[in-house]
């Protein structure tokens, strides 16, 4: 992992509301969680959790998948395991 990614990925965990979704995501593991769950476990906007998520997902830091009318996001464990590997 190249030090630009490592600190856009940094940069986007720097802050308290997307920190506390990716560490959300990272607990569901691979099978993730809807949007809507997310907002409501975190008691956010889904505008504002929508904002978030842009941000987390342009850094690599979470996917997402569409399952009907839901959306759901994951955690991105090869880039966080990437990053954990480049700071250790």
């Amino acid at each position: 992992m190249e030090s630009l990614q490592v600190v856009k990925a940094l940069s986007a965990l720097a802050q308290p509301t997307r920190l506390a979704i990716f560490r959300l995501l990272v607990v569901c593991g691979p099978a993730g969680m809807a949007a809507g769950q997310v907002a409501e476990k975190l008691q956010v906007s889904a505008a504002n959790m929508s904002f978030h998520f842009k941000t987390l997902s342009h850094a690599g830091l979470i996917e997402s998948r569409q399952d009907g009318r839901f959306v759901y996001y994951t955690a991105n464990f090869i880039v966080m395991n990437d990053m954990l590997a480049y700071l250790t």
